[in-house]
């Protein structure tokens, strides 16, 4: 059995397994990307209150630049 210091969870978009470090945040994946707060409120009116992956992080960024410019 393998055990880690960090719990392992599906990242609340797109379902893969992310290490979750909320207890040591500057490691996790999640603080390597700088949301402000109107890209924050997009991902929240969104429906995602759970841990994502920096990937879907990024995405939804994109998402919302995307829709200001569209605008």
């Amino acid at each position: 059995m393998e055990y880690t210091k960090h719990e392992c969870i599906p990242c609340g978009r797109c379902g893969e397994k992310i290490e979750c470090k909320a207890n040591n945040f500057t490691q996790c994946q999640c603080s390597q990307i700088q949301l402000n707060l109107n890209e924050l409120q997009y991902i929240a009116e969104e429906g995602y209150e759970d841990c994502m992956c920096l990937a879907c992080l990024k995405e939804l960024r994109e998402e919302y630049n995307i829709s200001i410019e569209n605008k």
